[in-house]
């Protein structure tokens, strides 16, 4: 028997938060959530379901209070794999430790009549989320122009789920997306 991909429609009637197209003020861009594989050359962002051996999702909280998944934007010509290997180390003082497994994303369309940085994809972007293995080996080594992370959690994904849910709706819905599709937990 063949089984039929499970297509963002059904995900959307199981998820209907987490598909709803919202706008995000900080990126001036109107999101809406897809299980689509896009080409790696329109992806603009990267996050990680980052999961440790005992099972925890590393979260990240910075100097000012808020908590993400570790992750974020692709400098020219970076591989998805190289971002992730340097924001993993940067943001959570962790090494991944299995390929990455890309499951979902958010499509992004600007209203900024220039892209956040000259080789990004433009009005169309993508974020991406991936879910990998990681082990924290050290302090973040976030640089001096980035959010200051001064702790890197790893929490039982719920738990991580009801932490981001404040602080970072989108991430929230990308772990809850996750846990749907048993990619964790």
């Amino acid at each position: 028997m063949v089984r039929e991909p499970v297509t963002d429609a059904v995900w959307a009637a199981r998820l209907p938060d987490v598909f709803a197209p919202r706008d995000v003020g900080y990126a001036a861009a109107r999101v809406v959530a897809t299980t689509s594989q896009v080409r790696e050359s329109l992806v603009s962002r990267l996050h990680l379901v980052a999961v440790t051996a005992a099972g925890g999702v590393l979260v990240c909280r910075t100097d000012e209070g808020g908590m993400f998944l570790p992750g974020g934007t692709k400098e020219p010509g970076e591989t998805l794999d190289a971002l992730a290997h340097r924001e993993l180390a940067e943001e959570a003082g962790a090494q991944l430790r299995s390929p990455l497994r890309r499951f979902a994303g958010y499509e992004a369309t600007s209203s900024l009549p220039q892209p956040y940085r000259p080789h990004q994809p433009h009005p169309v972007a993508h974020w991406v989320y991936a879910v990998a293995k990681a082990r924290v080996v050290g302090p973040p080594t976030c640089p001096p122009d980035a959010e200051q992370v001064v702790e890197v959690l790893a929490l039982d994904p719920a738990e991580a789920v009801s932490r981001l849910a404040g602080p970072d709706p989108l991430h929230a819905g990308m772990l809850r997306l996750a846990l749907a599709m048993g990619l964790v937990g």
